[in-house]
């Protein structure tokens, strides 16, 4: 068959996401991270109630109702504000808006792999960096690749790390191009870095409603940063990128801070009671602000456990690259489908 796509397409392997099981089979899913806990009931009601009047009409370009809840929720003016179909598709306006040839993308890795697949699609030229072992920000690597757009997911995944915020304010003080902050696990973190958004003008932190806010079927996530570095976005996002039911949801579960928060509380205390289980079957496990554990199994068997679970009806991450092919990334599930994952291995591995 003739090659009807462009080189840089053509050449590259597409992303490749955690396997999504049918819905209703028996399967403890702890493999995209996501929420284990329902989304907010205010949330609900609004989808059970919507007017289908909504349905028919074309949504708001600009998502309003929703900008004007991160508004009040996060304390920010609601110009600072860009709304789009999950972080993922922030991600990709970002590297359409700024990168191409010469024009670098930059990041750390090991990261959030999707980032090499959005820069390889505009055949901009990527740049990683690694991290050191004990994952210390790399400042000086990541200044001297000189991005148009470096990319710090923060927390990381698959590691788990909150970058400090020290290390975030010298790299946008040092950068020359634009420093996207993925903060896509952010409510499970001890700290956020939105105030460097006040601080510079190159900053924009990526949020999004998938993690914190149990929406990942929703899609939708959001932008922060000044206006006029905003306003270069808007000129490639696609004109109603956001659904009009995903804006009403959205809003909702956004004005309920305390159901959200709660929710995060009760998966930061199982990440630290299944981390402590784990050490004590062998596992080493590192400190983890997200919802989600890096771990290394004993007697390099991480593949082997991977399957082994699969059979069982347990997805987990399994990253067959180099320095995490020795490692699991584990999703916090609830304390019940965090035992039943310990028994699943101390079953098969006689721990």
């Amino acid at each position: 068959m003739m090659n009807y796509f462009r080189p840089a397409i053509a050449s590259i392997q597409g992303y490749i996401p955690g396997e999504q099981p049918k819905r209703g089979t028996p399967i403890i899913k702890l493999n995209t991270n996501e929420n284990p806990y329902p989304p907010s009931p205010k949330a609900i009601e609004v989808l059970r109630t919507l007017d289908s009047e909504w349905l028919r009409r074309y949504p708001d370009p600009y998502s309003r109702d929703f900008c004007h809840a991160v508004s009040e929720a996060l304390s920010v003016p609601k110009d600072w504000i860009i709304v789009t179909n999950g972080s993922d598709d922030l991600l990709n306006i970002l590297i359409r808006a700024c990168a191409e040839g010469k024009r670098k993308v930059v990041y750390p890795m090991p990261s959030y792999v999707f980032y090499r697949t959005l820069a390889s699609m505009q055949a901009a030229q990527v740049v990683e960096v690694n991290y050191p072992q004990d994952y210390q920000l790399p400042i000086d690597e990541l200044v001297a690749a000189g991005g148009a757009v470096t990319l710090i997911a923060t927390p990381n995944s698959p590691s788990g790390h909150l970058v400090p915020l020290d290390d975030l304010r010298q790299l946008a003080s040092r950068v020359l191009g634009i420093l996207a902050i993925d903060e896509a696990y952010v409510d499970f973190a001890d700290y956020c870095a939105l105030s460097l958004v006040q601080e510079f003008d190159n900053v924009i932190i990526l949020r999004t409603l998938s993690k914190g806010y149990s929406l990942a079927g929703l899609r939708l996530g959001f932008g922060i940063a000044n206006p006029e570095l905003l306003s270069g976005l808007f000129k490639v996002k696609d004109n109603y990128n956001v659904d009009a039911v995903a804006i009403l949801v959205g809003a909702a579960a956004m004005k309920d801070q305390e159901y959200k928060n709660n929710c995060a509380d009760k998966v930061k205390r199982s990440r630290g009671k299944l981390a402590i289980d784990l050490s004590k079957i062998g596992f080493q496990v590192r400190a983890s602000q997200g919802n989600f554990l890096l771990v290394t199994p004993p007697g390099d068997r991480a593949a082997a456990i991977y399957q082994s679970l699969k059979e069982q009806n347990i997805l987990v991450r399994y990253f067959n690259l180099p320095g995490l092919d020795n490692k699991l990334r584990i999703t916090v599930g609830t304390d019940e489908q965090n035992q039943q994952l310990l028994q699943a291995i101390n079953s098969t591995c006689n721990f």
